[in-house]
């Protein structure tokens, strides 16, 4: 997920910091019950504030 060489698309910045939704924000599967949910990441532009990309941590907990 990490790119050293990822430049922002909107400003063309190369600083780019991580973020994560404060409390418990999480994302969960549509099609399953009893699932914690993952959390989010976001790789954000430190120059223009634009959010480049975001994952979740565990994708495993999406597969059928």
């Amino acid at each position: 997920m990490e790119n050293p060489k990822e430049q922002c698309p909107k400003c063309g910045c190369s600083e780019i910091g991580k973020g994560k939704p404060s409390g418990d924000a999480r994302i969960f599967p549509v099609d399953k019950f009893f699932v914690l949910g993952s959390l989010i990441t976001y790789h954000i532009c430190t120059g223009c504030g634009y959010v480049i990309e975001s994952y979740v941590e565990n994708p495993a907990k999406f597969k059928k």
